[in-house]
């Protein structure tokens, strides 16, 4: 178990930053007002100079520790599925049946994200609200084969291909593993928005339970039908 939580350490590629802002108290504090400014006015408006006003201290000080806004963004996304990687493992890992493993995995992508209090200076639950909304902008971009080619994208995918071995362990021979598991995450985030947004666009009526549950549903039918 030790060796494992090792292993699963939070982790966020060195090349989305270029001082790691977990060393020190203002690096900790510009990705917390990060979170709260791109939640509060989206990611197009988010600025390095409105970040540096909130946080009381010049816009370039904020470039010694990312270069981009879009470096921003790939940080907090890739923090987020690192997080939500742990959680499934440290969720998962006493469970002995393959089906109730599943079960609880599709619950830990799709149900409502609580704060932890392990990283205080990350508020989960907002940071939950700006990936329904804005993590797609990570890789709806030109630039996106060449970040994908350096791996900019591997917690994502390796979270992916997490839940999709427990797919196998119920059925080994289904064969779109990604494809169901990308469909539930993303899927899941589109119902949450338009349940909130566009309500005439989804049959949400008890919110996060109401996802949760369909989504269960769906991939057990997918997978053994």
């Amino acid at each position: 178990m030790q060796e494992l939580l090792v292993q699963l350490k939070i982790q966020v590629d060195e090349r989305f930053f270029i001082k790691n802002p977990d060393s020190t108290e203002l690096g900790k504090s510009i990705v917390t007002n990060s979170i709260l400014l791109i939640d509060e006015l989206g990611f197009e408006s988010f600025t390095f100079k409105k970040l540096g006003q909130k946080i009381g201290s010049p816009e370039s000080t904020i470039y010694r520790y990312f270069e981009s806004k879009h470096k921003v963004l790939l940080y907090l996304t890739s923090w987020y599925w690192s997080w939500l990687e742990y959680r499934l493992v440290m969720e998962t890992v006493n469970i002995m049946s393959s089906s109730e493993k599943l079960n609880r995995a599709i619950k830990i992508l799709t149900e409502p994200v609580e704060q932890d209090s392990n990283y205080s200076h990350i508020n989960e639950v907002l940071l939950n609200r700006i990936i329904i909304v804005e993590s797609a902008k990570v890789y709806h971009t030109k630039e996106v084969d060449a970040e994908n080619q350096e791996g900019f994208f591997s917690v994502y995918k390796r979270l992916v291909d997490r839940v999709s071995d427990i797919v196998l362990e119920v059925n080994p021979l289904f064969n779109c593993p990604q494809m169901l598991i990308s469909t539930v995450i993303e899927g899941a985030h589109h119902q949450k928005y338009f349940s909130e947004h566009l309500p005439a666009l989804t049959n949400i009526k008890n919110g996060n339970r109401d996802i949760s549950n369909f989504f269960i549903d769906m991939v057990f039918k997918t997978i053994t039908t």
